[in-house]
């Protein structure tokens, strides 16, 4: 006689690393008289709670946002949790390994030794509570705004946009399609994350991360309808074969995310610029210092408040006239936001200080690949004390050419873990300043 794992029989979804304790009955085990077995507890309340959350949903929120019952995952779960689906897609991303990395990458500025300057991380841990207020305000679902907003820059390599740049080159030298950050943040959370099983996110959540586009500019935003995870996969094949779409989310909740995004990072930037001396306050251009503010909080109060009041959501209760809801800013303050734009990009992200030790980085980035590569081609990589995305599942290493795991293995890096990497290797590293 088998007796069947209490876990899988009642199908709890526990965290990947925290087993949270619930109270569990005592009895003798039936073939061990000397030992106990543990009787599987009555869940039946928290599915009733799990019930009562999703039925306060359909009241509470907008006719037009995501309900959390309504999430679909690509692969039907062995083990049905009690917690609603977007929720539990925000805590799998939290405690993936990916999200822990995030630490140590570039949002705008590398190699700076001053702890206030903002990192990947922090960038969106701001962007997801940017998203949640605007949300809120909308009647839309904070549970799936979160799960967006902290995915959606996981697949970022190292040295932000800069090494993206010189890693897409790489791809396309190699015959990969041009690297994305957006679909590697997707293909990471769906086949590389734990050991190549991942973590089976909603459709939902992993449309919102592979359609933000923070650096796209566009003053409005409504959502495109999409089925299936057929269509899903449709849609991201498009966008690797041509990165020059435009792809719209399927949620408004992922609307509100990529128009977040930009809201999270535009004056964020300034300050760090003026923090490390790249420009003055009042530098800001006339226009959208006057109607934005010149500081980060003024100028993030100015776009959320901007960005709530011009948006138009079905309130709830209200009845609901399809293709008529959107995310959006007002022209003048749309206007001023791409006049934003435009002054970071010249004064901020391609100055001359900011890009000193890009020449040096792409050497390295060049350089790895060319080494790693060279050693899974020729059956060396063994040798090297990397594991070259060799402990994940015979589906991917059967199916994945030399250059995409050399891909997927650099675009998971730290900046620190790439420059010691490189060192190691005699690669020339910048300093850090």
């Amino acid at each position: 006689m088998s007796f069947p794992h209490p876990q899988r029989t009642h199908g709890i979804d526990f965290y990947q690393q925290v087993d949270y304790a619930v109270p569990r009955m005592r009895r003798p085990h039936p073939l061990l008289p000397n030992r106990t077995m543990t009787a599987p507890p009555d869940y039946s309340p928290m599915f009733e709670l799990l019930a009562a959350l999703n039925d306060e949903e359909t009241r509470r929120l907008s006719p037009t946002a995501a309900l959390s019952a309504d999430g679909r995952r690509r692969r039907t779960e062995e083990r049905i949790g009690y917690r609603q689906h977007f929720a539990q897609d925000a805590d799998r991303i939290l405690h993936s390994r990916a999200y822990t990395r995030y630490i140590d990458k570039t949002q705008v500025f590398c190699l700076i030794s001053n702890d206030h300057i903002t990192h990947r991380v922090l960038h969106v841990q701001l962007v997801s509570r940017i998203a949640r207020t605007i949300g809120r305000f909308l009647r839309l679902n904070e549970d799936l705004i979160e799960a967006i907003a902290l995915g959606h820059d996981i697949g970022h390599p190292p040295f932000g946009h800069a090494g993206e740049h010189v890693l897409s080159a790489l791809c396309r030298t190699h015959d990969l399609p041009p690297f994305q950050h957006n679909i590697q943040s997707v293909r990471a959370l769906e086949r590389l994350e734990r050991k190549g099983r991942g973590w089976n996110l909603t459709l939902q959540t992993l449309d919102g991360i592979l359609c933000h586009d923070g650096e796209v500019h566009a003053a409005r935003l409504a959502p495109e309808p999409l089925g299936d995870f057929a269509g899903f996969d449709a849609k991201l094949a498009a966008k690797s074969a041509d990165p020059a779409i435009n792809l719209l989310p399927m949620t408004l909740e992922a609307c509100v995310v990529r128009l977040a995004d930009t809201v999270a990072y535009i004056g964020r930037d300034i300050e760090d610029a003026i923090i490390l001396g790249l420009i003055r306050r009042d530098d800001i251009p006339a226009g959208p210092r006057q109607l934005l503010g010149e500081t980060n909080g003024s100028i993030v109060y100015s776009l959320v408040t901007d960005l709530i009041g011009h948006s138009r959501v079905t309130p709830p209760g209200r009845p609901l006239t399809a293709g008529t809801d959107f995310i959006g800013f007002s022209q003048s303050v749309a206007d001023a936001l791409a006049e934003l734009k435009r002054f970071n990009y010249d004064k901020i992200y391609l100055s001359q200080q900011t890009q000193q030790h890009i020449p040096m980085i792409e050497r390295c980035y060049r350089d790895l690949f060319s080494f790693y590569l060279h050693h899974l081609e020729n059956g060396t990589a063994d040798r090297l004390h990397v594991d070259l995305m060799g402990d994940l599942e015979d589906s991917y290493t059967r199916h994945q050419s030399s250059a995409a795991r050399v891909r997927d293995f650099i675009a998971g890096m730290t900046d620190d873990y790439f420059l010691a990497q490189a060192a190691a290797i005699g690669c020339p590293v910048p300093p850090r300043l």
